[in-house]
């Protein structure tokens, strides 16, 4: 048992809980770290945390199994049910993104109040919280701040976009009646996410995922059929970048904060001018254009890039990857010799 303050990850065998527990073990190696997730840890990650719980987030036993035994002052919610498969069980996504996410409020404002203290929660949202209504707004929105076109068209979007009121609702007004401001335990912290692009681990069918799947594709010599069309445009990032802009958003001071929820960007190419780079790093690539209407409406919908004044004013988002060297720094070099190109 450890009361030590901890943190706890959920979905930590994801993409993003990669980078978490890696620079979680170099920035404080003497903070336990707790990961909850259906699945196992990868077996380069697991040993660099304290404790590895296989289950649920709807499991509030689970939940209340880490109140017991630790002292959790940060939390990393990162657990839900990607967009495209949402769109196909939309009722398990609202279980799983909704439900699965108030629990997590609730044990942070029980941890917080058991420790006397605010549990800084930190939530992952996403472009898809956006819903621009036709491609010609979409054009003439240019680079879209948080508070704009808030009309998502996807079960995950709405799921985002509600997490983030209940995350700010929980943090501002929570017990409010009763008990004044000063109940809220929850510090919740939010950043809207672009698409994210890892060199570490493979595409798992997102929205966002042409990108990534047409380097994996050319480096290990297949095919690749794009799903959206060349003038697609959307922002992304590095997931680097990501990873960092995580741990400066959650260790700024509170009173440097001026939102709950932040965009965050670097670059926003198109398909085709992504498609460009990897064929230059790769003359022999076949990639073609095979329009899924489906997710080529979802990625119309979002913006062509977004407005990310807040998180430069407020707490230093500084990527430091652009296009040019995302690709040709970190995910081609990196993907080439995954395939032993």
């Amino acid at each position: 048992m450890s009361r030590k303050p901890s943190v706890l990850i959920t979905g930590a065998s994801g993409e993003m809980g990669h980078g978490l527990i890696e620079r979680l073990a170099a920035a404080e190696p003497d903070r336990p770290v707790v990961t909850l997730d259906v699945n196992p840890l990868p077996p380069e990650v697991a040993p660099k945390v304290r404790a590895q719980i296989v289950g649920s987030i709807l499991d509030r036993e689970v939940l209340d199994r880490v109140n017991a035994e630790y002292e959790v002052d940060r939390v990393f919610h990162l657990a839900a049910l990607l967009s495209t498969r949402s769109e196909f069980s939309p009722a398990l996504a609202h279980k799983v993104n909704v439900e699965g996410t108030l629990n997590l409020l609730e044990f942070a404002q029980k941890e917080g109040e058991s420790h006397g203290r605010p549990v800084v929660f930190f939530y992952p949202s996403s472009i898809a919280a956006y819903g621009l209504p036709d491609l010609p707004t979409k054009a003439q929105a240019g680079r879209v701040a948080e508070d704009l076109f808030n009309v998502p068209t996807t079960m995950y979007g709405a799921n985002k976009l509600y997490c983030e009121h209940l995350g700010r609702y929980y943090a501002r007004h929570y017990k409010q009646l009763s008990a004044g401001p000063s109940a809220a335990k929850v510090d919740f912290r939010c950043i809207r996410f672009p698409g994210l692009i890892s060199a570490v681990t493979v595409p798992s069918g997102g929205t966002s995922d042409y990108a990534p799947e047409m380097i994996h594709a050319a480096a290990e010599g297949k095919p690749y059929a794009c799903f959206v069309r060349p003038d697609t445009r959307i922002p992304f990032m590095a997931m680097p970048d990501a990873v960092d802009a995580i741990f400066r958003l959650v260790t700024a001071p509170r009173e440097a904060l001026t939102r709950t929820v932040y965009n965050i960007g670097a670059f926003a190419p198109t398909a085709g001018e992504v498609a460009a780079v990897v064929h230059e790093a790769f003359p022999g690539a076949s990639m073609t254009t095979d329009v899924d209407e489906k997710r080529q409406g979802i990625v119309d919908s979002w913006p062509a890039d977004v407005d990310d004044g807040a998180a430069r004013r407020d707490w230093g988002h500084a990527p430091r990857y652009d296009f040019a060297a995302a690709f040709g720094d970190y995910l081609i070099p990196t993907i080439r010799k995954r395939y032993g190109g």
